[in-house]
């Protein structure tokens, strides 16, 4: 006996894709702000364990990988760091989410006496391009990538 069909007929229910983006974007949201208040708390759950992390050309590993080894670190040298002229792009294709992110970030360096370093101010702008999985009713990041260059080029 051979089967004619493996699905029952049912359509798959409507995607509200602009409700979906907005998930997405609060996602991107949350990480940018906890960015701009200089932690990385809580940002674990936004991404998944094994989410990959690529920086200007850089493999990162695994995003727990990037907060102990660079990311967590690295805010402790910062005074501020600030998002500027933020545009970010989604698109939903269930269950996934494809996104760019375009802005300019200005850091507020802290002095480093140790190093010889003054406290100075870095402006760069930034591109980030990631993609979610909406696992378990939630969205997640599974790969990201950020670059920058000098604020002044285009």
């Amino acid at each position: 006996m051979l089967a004619a069909s493996c699905t029952t007929g049912e359509k798959a229910p409507p995607v509200d894709t602009a409700a979906e983006a907005k998930a997405v974007e609060s996602v991107l949201k949350q990480y940018k702000d906890a960015i701009q208040n200089l932690t990385v708390e809580g940002t674990d759950t936004l991404f998944t364990k094994e989410a990959q992390v690529y920086e200007s050309g850089g493999v990162e590993g695994t995003y727990g990988n990037y907060v102990a080894h660079h990311l967590g670190p690295e805010l402790d040298h910062f005074n501020s760091f600030t998002f500027s002229d933020y545009k970010a792009e989604v698109a939903i294709n269930m269950p996934w989410a494809f996104t760019t992110e375009t802005y300019v970030y200005t850091i507020d360096l802290k002095a480093n006496p140790e190093k010889g370093r003054k406290a100075m101010v870095i402006s760069r702008k930034g591109v980030a391009t990631s993609i979610l999985k909406k696992i378990d009713g939630r969205w997640k990041i599974i790969k990201t990538h950020t670059s920058a260059r000098n604020a002044g080029k285009h």
